[in-house]
């Protein structure tokens, strides 16, 4: 048997003084598809959060929460085994980078490239497989300010598959898109899906 992709058990949440999650359990096997839907305000964004860290669940000895496993991990290994794609991400990378900028960024865990960051010739390469496995080489070098917002999900999406993760999250990914757009992302998520 397989080890679980993510394992929640009992699982309590404050969000500020409001309880989000009480005492939730969920196992979400390695190599399935998942999706988990819910209203607004439910906990979904919520879950994502305490994986990534940014949320912790109350302290309690029947509490565990595992990804591949592991009860501890850091954002680096994390990054390197689960692609995430949250809104709160995309806002934060909606500025004036281009696409190529954005995607090396995700070996960095920075928004864009800075003055220390050196990127090396298996990196670029990596980014541009990702870019023509995508079908968006054209968008390489346009600003993301500059693209539709599905063009730039797209990107996001990308740029969580450049460490060749085990597993990607995607949070919401046809929130603010419209029909066209949501129709693409939905395709690249079908190629993702069959590709393995």
């Amino acid at each position: 048997m397989s080890t679980a992709l993510l394992a929640f058990t009992n699982v309590t949440v404050y969000r500020e003084r409001t309880r989000v999650l009480e005492d939730f359990s969920l196992t979400i096997p390695a190599d399935q598809h998942v999706a988990i839907l819910g209203p607004n305000g439910s906990g979904k964004s919520t879950l994502l959060k305490v994986i990534t860290r940014e949320l912790h669940p109350v302290d309690r000895p029947e509490c565990s929460v595992t990804v591949l496993g592991q009860a501890r991990w850091t954002l680096w290994d994390l990054r390197a085994a689960i692609g995430i794609v949250s809104n709160d991400l995309m806002a934060t990378c909606t500025r004036k980078i281009t696409g190529r900028e954005l995607l090396l960024s995700g070996f960095f865990g920075s928004i864009g490239l800075w003055p220390h960051h050196e990127p090396t010739d298996d990196m670029h390469q990596r980014v541009e497989e990702v870019l023509a496995w995508l079908g968006l080489a054209r968008l390489g070098d346009r600003l993301l300010t500059r693209m539709s917002s599905g063009e730039a999900r797209r990107l996001l999406i990308g740029r969580a598959l450049i460490h060749q993760p085990r597993a990607l999250i995607l949070d919401e990914p046809m929130t603010s898109l419209d029909l066209g757009a949501a129709h693409e992302v939905r395709a690249t998520m079908r190629r993702l899906a069959q590709d393995g």
